[in-house]
């Protein structure tokens, strides 16, 4: 088979996005690459016309277009050829508009979506996403702008494709109906229960019936706490660096949102970059100890005060170890500036290991839960050889006008040369509905040069979404692994960690630059 490479845009500076000239050519390429990795190549997102290629580093990715047209495509994948019937009770929020667009009705478009078997092209978004291919009758676009919070189960139509919500999430598709089947479940040997290749074939019914599920009881000695969480704050979650290098089953990377922040702080108590640290937003985080500990507090410009029973209560500085005794209790004050703090305890955080890291991934609902009140936490053993480090200068704080460096496109073509040149002028303000999923901004609406959908492709973090609406969104570590809606530039990786620390009100500026990586058509 041969391969027909439509353009090769930069995605930011750490990956390219291939255009190709159909699917069965996307998942060809999808699989070579699999099979024979690229140098530095560290993600791989086959879409519906795309294959988006992410690399380690900038100077791997500034050596990807030359490598990818040699490439000779593998067999695309078929998976296996198995039905999967999902029942579903038709009352979407959007089923009257998608019968009113589509001409059939409410009855015609259940008739289509249930008359028709459908085929799992390929997934991502979310964990168990997977991208339904069926007839024409219920081509739909997405909606103008995308609900903050779509309910799992959901059932929906975008563009030529249908889907099912694993869990809640942001979402622009038409909601249509809903069901209780499991997408996602990581105690199965296949967490995905849709696979590509799988045939799909919906069932309207009137309820659901379920087997009361077989509780399983298991004695489970617990580990004795060396924390406690007295208050969480407003969220307080565990994170790491991550989880690179997933984004074919929908799984985004996560990891701590200030990368910098997490490594001084883990450094400062002689862990390993990669330990398990608590990332806590806007302060509050109070902690108590149960055995002798070693912490430091990176990140965010917080008032770190330690008490106890029978003593004054003291103060200690960020960005230089401290020793958190038996009884004593540590409390983050709300930020003089920044958003975001990590909080490292010398041999880090003792969690399971979910697809190998130990971060709350927010989008996927994968890793443990936002910690609550009277969470009991454990700590791993220190290394001998570990050595606590010596206090570091805290960083500056942020000008009054942060300004963000980015590559444009991959989509900038949908956009005039004047809007481009407006999003670049404008002082965008970040928004109280950000969260790590993204930075959602205020600001002029934009508006696209061209009409129509864009086929649903992979994204990164630091990628500057602008859905119909036209008001951007920056996605952070939590971002869906794919999206429909244009990117029209991507904010160099080197700047994330600042994008991390801005709060509700803080102003960014974007400032384009030219791309080390070529874009070829």
């Amino acid at each position: 088979m041969t391969t027909t490479i439509r353009s090769i845009r930069p995605v930011g500076d750490r990956a390219v996005l291939v255009q190709l000239g159909s699917l069965s050519e996307v998942l060809g390429l999808y699989e070579a690459l699999r099979e024979h990795p690229l140098p530095g190549q560290v993600d791989l997102i086959a879409a519906a016309e795309t294959v988006l290629v992410t690399a380690d580093s900038a100077k791997a990715a500034r050596g990807f277009a030359a490598r990818l047209r040699s490439i000779t495509p593998g067999a695309a994948a078929t998976g296996q050829n198995e039905l999967v019937t999902i029942d579903v009770i038709y009352d979407g929020d959007d089923l009257d508009e998608v019968g009113d667009l589509t001409g059939l009705g409410r009855d015609g478009v259940i008739g289509a979506h249930t008359g028709q078997q459908w085929t799992a092209a390929f997934g991502g978004f979310a964990p168990g996403f997977a991208y339904l291919v069926g007839d024409d009758r219920l081509r739909v676009s997405r909606r103008d702008s995308p609900r903050k919070a779509v309910p799992a189960g959901s059932v929906a139509l975008a563009d030529n494709y249908s889907a099912v919500y694993p869990r809640v999430t942001p979402g622009g598709w038409q909601l249509i109906g809903r069901t209780d089947a499991t997408l996602w479940n990581l105690d199965r040997d296949q967490p995905a229960l849709v696979q590509p290749g799988n045939r799909v074939q919906f069932r309207a019914v009137r309820e659901f019936v379920r087997a009361a599920p077989t509780t399983v009881v298991t004695d489970v000695a617990d580990l004795p706490a060396d924390l406690l969480v007295v208050q969480p704050g407003l969220q307080t979650t565990v994170q790491d660096l991550g989880r690179p290098g997933l984004a074919h089953l929908g799984v985004a990377g996560a990891g701590a949102l200030d990368r910098g922040a997490l490594r001084r702080a883990n450094r400062l108590v002689g862990n390993p970059a990669s330990a398990a640290v608590l990332e806590n937003a806007l302060g509050g985080l109070v902690l108590e100890a149960r055995t002798e500990q070693v912490l430091a507090v990176a990140g965010a410009s917080v008032l770190l005060t330690i008490s106890r029973t029978d003593a004054a209560p003291r103060v200690v500085p960020t960005d230089a170890p401290f020793a958190l005794h038996i009884g004593e209790r540590l409390s983050l004050g709300a930020p003089l500036w920044g958003v975001r703090s990590y909080v490292a305890v010398r041999g880090g955080l003792n969690l399971p290991l979910a697809l190998g890291s130990r971060s709350t991934d927010s989008m996927s609902g994968i890793g443990p839960a936002p910690l609550v009140v009277g969470a009991e936490l454990t700590v791993l053993p220190a290394p001998a050889t570990s050595v606590v480090g010596a206090a570091e200068p805290a960083p500056s704080p942020p000008a009054d006008l942060t300004v963000l460096r980015y590559v444009r496109g991959p989509r900038a073509d949908w956009f005039s040369a004047e809007t481009l040149a407006d999003f670049d002028r404008t002082d965008w303000a970040v928004t109280i509905q950000s969260n790590r999923i993204g930075l959602r901004l205020d600001g002029p609406a934009l508006h696209r040069a061209r009409p129509g959908e864009l086929p649903s492709e992979g994204t990164v973090s630091g990628a500057i979404q602008l859905p119909a609406s036209g008001v951007p969104v920056l996605f952070l570590a939590d971002h869906p692994v794919t999206g429909g809606y244009p990117v029209l530039g991507v904010v160099l990786h080197a700047d994330l960690d600042r994008a991390a620390q801005l709060g509700p009100g803080a102003r960014i500026r974007f400032a384009a630059i030219t791309p080390e990586t070529p874009n070829e058509s």
